[in-house]
């Protein structure tokens, strides 16, 4: 189900099969936290794919989704995987952007726009008034319970954000944030791991940390430029970017693998658009794709994992 002109973006996004889809990018509306509605075009880019005869079966065998639009809710602040394009603010850049794009030219749909804050992402989905979730959103079951249904693609190397020297002497979600400020999102994986060090800090004398909650990782990282937050922890590449950002200001402390993988959320229950995603997804990775565009986008830490269903329902 798709939301109604009032809640989702009036642009629609470039698609990839000409022959199937009229690509274009149109005139934005405003949304709850963003402008940008549209992403950047890319006429042709998937051309190859969409020809491919692993996505021309699945254009066969699932024709309700040829022609359609479906909306992406995402949180776009993170660098390198979805960003507003800072030479255009009527449109989308990133590794995500990308995926999501590919994925409708194999599957012969076309994808819009809703922008959010982290935390409303899932529910975003859940009340319909988004399809999916192509955000470098970590699959987990907690989340999953929300009403969505996750088609992992990537495994999980999370990186902690400090000011350069890491004054604090942090290590990982140890010990070491004893006594510190973490600043996160809302709804991180991350919040229960950092809170649950509370305890531990207790029986070794020291301070718990401290949770700052921000709407997004831009945020986060304005916290830590104030000093008002001493760490942020998220995707290691995400971490880089905002170091490339501020190489004189910000480094990072340590990379930790975590038990989780990148996923795309659909509405639970949609078992055919879920599995068709996740069958593109495959044709995607078996042809070299995710890691053209994780080197395109300079995410050196992607690690492709085979797409793989997570639900509870």
């Amino acid at each position: 189900m798709l939301p109604s002109k009032s809640l989702r973006t009036a642009g629609l996004a470039s698609g990839a099969l000409a022959a199937l889809l009229a690509l274009s990018a149109c005139s934005s509306s405003s949304s709850a936290t963003d402008d940008a509605t549209t992403a950047a075009p890319a006429a042709g880019a998937y051309q190859s794919l969409a020809d491919s005869s692993a996505c021309v079966d699945l254009r066969e065998t699932n024709p309700d989704l040829v022609g359609t639009t479906k909306t992406n809710a995402l949180n776009p602040h993170t660098p390198g995987y979805e960003v507003i394009d800072p030479e255009n603010p009527d449109q989308y850049i990133g590794f995500d952007i990308d995926l999501g794009e590919a994925i409708g030219a194999c599957l012969g749909f076309e994808v819009d726009y809703i922008p959010v804050g982290f935390a409303e992402l899932i529910p975003t989905v859940a009340s319909g008034q988004a399809d999916w979730i192509v955000s470098n959103l970590y699959a987990t079951e907690e989340r999953a319970q929300g009403g969505v249904d996750f088609i992992s693609y990537s495994k999980v190397f999370d990186g902690i954000l400090v000011t350069t020297g890491n004054p604090k002497g942090i290590t990982g979600i140890d010990t070491s944030v004893c006594g510190t400020t973490v600043a996160l999102n809302k709804g991180y994986v991350e919040v229960p791991l950092v809170e649950a060090m509370g305890p531990e800090c207790e029986k070794a004398g020291l301070p718990a940390p401290t949770v700052s909650l921000f709407d997004s990782s831009a945020d986060c990282v304005q916290a830590i430029l104030a000093g008002r937050a001493d760490a942020y922890m998220n995707d290691i590449n995400t971490v880089k970017g905002y170091i490339a950002e501020h190489p004189d200001e910000l480094d990072s402390a340590e990379t930790v693998m975590l038990d989780y993988e990148i996923g795309i959320g659909v509405l639970q229950g949609d078992h055919a658009f879920r599995d068709a995603v996740q069958a593109a997804l495959t044709e995607i990775q078996d042809s070299g794709l995710q890691a053209e565009l994780a080197t395109k986008w300079k995410l050196d830490e992607n690690a492709v994992a085979e797409p793989s269903i997570l639900s509870v329902g």
